[in-house]
């Protein structure tokens, strides 16, 4: 038997309503996108298009002299490579150490459970500061390694508060009660059952810990001492920071040296496009494989704190 479904006819109101959202959507996209879209242009276009303002749609005497002066600096491999280990491994530890906590706050037979959730909201409100966390890192040994960048974040209230709520909403007593009964104990239920069931949660986290570890400078500014160690952040802000001192220095009367350094300064904004890109590409690939996680994750762990 063959089934038939008719066509629902759509309103005026409803025809219109659609449209407005849509033009307001669209407005609202190129907002947003264009900014991103004229970074790349630009780190592609001639230094000198880049200064005068010839660059708005589309780029202008295509050359990569931009991303040949960035590679140009040895330190700049390495200070990727040292970005990657140090985002890999922070959001492992920060996995390890916020799923356990998030589960833990999140089963109501937990005794200490309402003590210890407003120890940690505490810690949202009131803070250390600068000076005290550089006097503990340095006096816990921590100083000039990679664990300085590490372990002082290694959990994030607001991120072990969402888990929990996730926690709370999709993995409920009674199915530990199920397994309890066949004699599973709380630790084979989480790695063996929960953990499973929150894939979405476990990709918002990823995304959220590995954006940070990966964007993060000023940390490795305070306790970073040995430049073999630095992360990419850091080492491009270096490179930024020298060009600009040899544009000061290269200051003269004469016109030849003005133009010089005219080129110069075109060169060190065009590199600041590139450096952006640089550092924006591991976030690109790593957000595409775990979009359809992401917005399930975030809404399903923030409806209730």
């Amino acid at each position: 038997m063959q089934t038939t479904t008719k066509k629902v006819k759509r309103s005026r109101e409803d025809v219109i309503f659609d449209s407005i959202i849509f033009v307001v959507l669209t407005v609202i996209f190129l907002i947003v996108a264009y900014p991103l879209y004229f970074i790349i242009i630009s780190s592609i276009s001639a230094p000198e298009a880049v200064a005068g303002g010839k660059v708005v749609l589309l780029p202008v005497d295509i050359n990569f002299r931009g991303y040949q002066e960035v590679f140009k600096d040895s330190r700049i491999m390495k200070s990727f490579l040292n970005s990657v280990f140090y985002t890999a491994c922070g959001t492992l530890i920060n996995l390890a150490v916020t799923l356990p906590t998030a589960y833990a706050l999140s089963r109501s037979k937990f005794v200490l459970k309402k003590f210890v959730t407003t120890f940690y909201l505490i810690t949202m409100f009131i803070g250390g500061g600068m000076i005290p966390t550089y006097l503990v890192v340095q006096k816990t040994g921590l100083l000039d390694t990679m664990w300085s960048l590490i372990i002082p974040g290694a959990l994030g209230v607001y991120n072990m508060i969402v888990a929990r709520t996730f926690f709370q909403q999709n993995i409920s007593e009674e199915l530990y009660e199920a397994a309890e009964i066949d004699g599973c104990s709380h630790a084979r239920f989480f790695f063996s059952i929960a953990l499973p069931l929150s894939g979405a949660i476990i990709a918002i986290m990823v995304l959220y810990y590995g954006v940070g570890h990966w964007n993060a400078y000023f940390n490795a500014l305070l306790y970073m001492q040995t430049e073999e160690k630095f992360p990419l952040q850091l080492i491009l802000r270096s490179i930024l920071v020298q060009n600009e001192a040899q544009l000061g220095q290269a200051a003269s009367t004469s016109v030849a040296a003005r133009e010089a350094a005219q080129r110069q300064r075109e060169l060190v904004e065009l590199m600041k496009y590139s450096l952006i890109i640089i550092s924006s590409i591991p976030v690109l690939i790593l957000y595409p494989l775990i979009q359809k996680h992401f917005v399930k994750g975030v809404m399903i762990g923030s409806v209730k704190g």
